[in-house]
């Protein structure tokens, strides 16, 4: 009975998000174009595999995932705000099994949207971006974004299970306030970009570039747009070649060319590549190792929560 409710549950989702977002047909995937003939598909990733359900319960609202790079066979994930306990980054391995949480003290969670991983200020060091970047009703003046060295994994666990080194960095938009779920750190240049969320029938594209003040408020600068809406979540793959933006319905990919910055590799037409819609999926991230990509979606009623791996192909 649980399968067939989900079935169910997958294809009025589907077709209410198609219809809601503009595109012209209900169907579970979509298959990547080919940008310079769009009667040529473009396989760059395979069918969705199912890694696992997520064994933590506490994983509930799950909002930003990335694939970890100390230990590469981990996975950050974060709630939404509102979902207990807050202020918790979880670790999971790639089959969705519960490895563990760290707390990040005297931080709350007012609506964390999307993680990031990536280089900051001292040289060799890989840091966790948090961003604290949603805003439904575009009523906050300025938001934020965390900035904690990654949690260390040895054996397996965890060395840590409080966070007290928080930086945190400060910004508001050069045009009012906006919602955003997409945060991406720029591995080359170490710029941080925030992808605006509800615009139709175009987002924005914002930039921070590094180094970040943790003292100031930062007004971010515009570079572009995206032609879709509802983005809510995105990744850049670890060399900085690779971009995915996903909305509600569609997984979009971009490949960034030597000297490009990410806002001239979003300007091209984007690929869109094979997505299982799922009941509320709003993150998404690169495998460390290139090898593919991963998916998790929020909880929808008594659906349990999946994580989705879509493989390279080779």
């Amino acid at each position: 009975m649980k399968r067939l409710s989900k079935i169910i549950f997958y294809t009025i989702s589907s077709c209410f998000l198609v219809f809601a977002l503009g595109f012209s047909a209900c169907k579970e995937e979509s298959n990547g174009e080919n940008p310079e003939n769009p009667d040529e598909p473009m396989d760059i990733f395979g069918t969705v595999t199912v890694s696992g359900p997520v064994q933590n319960d506490l994983i509930s609202e799950a909002s930003g995932i990335v694939n970890s790079q100390s230990n590469d066979s981990y996975i950050w994930v974060h709630n939404d705000g509102g979902a207990e306990p807050e202020n918790r980054l979880f670790l999971m391995d790639k089959n969705g099994q519960d490895k563990g949480m760290v707390w990040l003290k005297d931080l709350d969670n007012i609506d964390w949207e999307d993680i990031a991983l990536g280089p900051g200020p001292e040289q060799g060091k890989t840091y966790l971006y948090i961003g604290q970047i949603g805003d439904n009703r575009a009523q906050f003046d300025t938001r934020n974004i965390f900035r904690i060295e990654e949690p260390t994994i040895a054996g397996g666990t965890l060395t840590t299970d409080t966070i007290t080194n928080i930086e945190t960095i400060t910004y508001r938009y050069p045009d009012g306030p906006r919602d955003a779920e997409t945060l991406i750190v720029d591995p080359l240049t170490k710029d941080i970009y925030i992808i605006s969320k509800r615009e139709s029938p175009v987002i924005n594209i914002y930039v921070m570039k590094y180094p970040q003040s943790v003292t100031d408020t930062i007004v971010l600068e515009k570079t572009g747009t995206l032609p879709f809406t509802q983005a809510t979540g995105g990744d850049i793959s670890k060399d900085g070649t690779e971009i995915l933006i996903k909305n509600y319905t569609n997984v979009f990919y971009w490949k960034r060319e030597p000297n490009e910055s990410i806002t001239e590799a979003l300007s091209k037409d984007p690929t869109n590549i094979t997505y299982q819609i799922e009941p509320q999926g709003e993150a998404i991230a690169f495998a460390s190792d290139n090898s593919g990509f991963f998916t998790l979606s929020e909880e929808a009623s008594d659906i349990e929560t999946i994580l989705y791996f879509y493989p390279r192909i080779e």
